[in-house]
């Protein structure tokens, strides 16, 4: 269709759109914090990206806490490790994920198994290793990386990653679907048989191909309320862009999805998306949440692998934030810091901080403070950052904030 008979969404529209389907116009206060919230919070956002770095909290941890007042740790153990509700496997990185979609990842199980990925790091007893790893938990049941002795040699210290042969064998196995994380100690994972760990999802078959790509066409658009056939497929990293573009034309037909024009708040040229057919009855939902005092008013810390934040253009064109992790930059070029987590106050970002939790003192250090250009400092603002600061604070169990001198 010719672009100027599709209908526009202004930036603020694809902006609220896109932060209320990933639950960031809702007040956190109004979602109760409980372990059954907790799942249907995960099932809004699709999956929780996990990370290991853990300079201020673990970014699964500050990405529930920002949408859900009263969150807890405990919360997502018991979700993970007691009710098995949600899985460990990867998205576009390693993501915790509601089990009901569970058969979705049997389509990725075999593209692990088919390529082989472990015989690439272990060499040709690859299969011998994997064998007998695979038997030693079968037999004695969950098992942890470190509970596997090393014989001693070095032939595969060449390895990029330089881990040992028990620990590719294993990690290959959980990719492949023979294993599962069934809980973790101290952060380590502790692995089982899935037919153990998610018996009744093991025991369903995988999805027909067809079945497969509307399942992740129609989800990640659920997600991300108005998106680019490129976004769709990142969202899941599940199905190709051909897929996905047979997906599409297959949805425009059948009334599912619309074709939309979508202008950028960076001032750069709008583009082609694609919409849910009801978009207009999510918008009114979203203009209505964010027109709310509470979430007009909130500041929300967010954590550098926060899903609004994971595609920096997307970023830049929906918010006109131009955000990067600096983490695995040398330190002499960082511009921001090491691990900077930006400042949401209602739909704009107002600016930045590079904190710090230095757990013998008790100490939340935040290093640096800088506000985006045009950013009125007030005491109103202040003190919303106060307020975000303080319920920072209580998440990781710091007792004190410090700030920098001029801020």
């Amino acid at each position: 269709m010719n672009a100027s008979r599709l209908p526009t969404l202004t930036a603020t529209d694809a902006r609220r759109l896109f932060l209320h389907a990933q639950c960031l116009l809702d007040d956190p206060a109004s979602r109760s914090a409980s372990v059954s919230s907790l799942e249907k919070l995960i099932d809004r956002l699709g999956f929780v990206q996990i990370d290991t770095i853990n300079v201020v909290e673990r970014a699964h941890h500050l990405i529930l806490a920002t949408r859900m007042e009263g969150y807890s740790h405990a919360m997502l153990d018991a979700l993970h490790a007691k009710r098995r509700r949600v899985f460990e496997h990867w998205t576009h990185d390693a993501s915790l994920i509601p089990v009901q979609w569970f058969a979705h990842w049997k389509p990725r199980f075999e593209r692990y198994r088919t390529s082989r990925w472990h015989a690439r790091q272990m060499g040709d007893d690859a299969d011998a290793v994997v064998a007998a790893v695979l038997e030693r938990v079968r037999r004695e049941g969950p098992l942890m990386s470190r509970d596997f002795e090393h014989d001693g040699s070095d032939r595969h210290a060449g390895a990029w990653w330089g881990w040992k042969p028990h620990k590719v064998a294993l990690d290959y196995l959980w990719r492949i679907g023979e294993l599962s994380v069934a809980g973790r100690v101290n952060f380590q994972k502790v692995y089982d048989l899935t037919e153990r760990v998610h018996p009744e999802h093991h025991a369903m078959p995988a999805p027909a191909v067809d079945q497969h790509v509307e399942w992740a066409c129609e989800t990640a658009l659920d997600r991300l309320g108005v998106a680019t056939p490129t976004e769709i497929g990142w969202f899941w990293h599940a199905v190709k862009s051909a897929d996905v573009n047979r997906w599409l034309a297959g949805a425009l037909k059948d009334g599912h999805v619309v074709e939309v024009m979508v202008e950028s708040a960076d001032g750069s040229e709008p583009k082609r998306a694609y919409a849910p057919a009801d978009f207009r009855r999510r918008l009114r939902k979203a203009n209505e949440a964010a027109e709310q005092k509470e979430t007009s008013s909130r500041m929300r810390i967010l954590a550098p692998f926060d899903p609004v934040l994971r595609d920096r253009a997307r970023a830049l064109r929906r918010f006109n934030f131009d955000y990067r992790f600096e983490g695995f930059v040398p330190a002499a070029q960082r511009k921001n810091g090491y691990y900077v987590m930006p400042l949401l106050e209602g739909e704009r970002f107002v600016g930045r901080i590079d904190p710090k939790f230095d757990r013998a003192a008790g100490e939340l250090h935040v290093r640096n403070l800088q506000w985006e250009p045009g950013v009125k400092v007030d005491r109103k603002r202040r003190a919303r950052l106060d307020d975000a600061l303080e319920r920072l604070a209580k998440l990781i169990g710091a007792t004190r904030i410090r700030l920098p001198r001029r801020s």
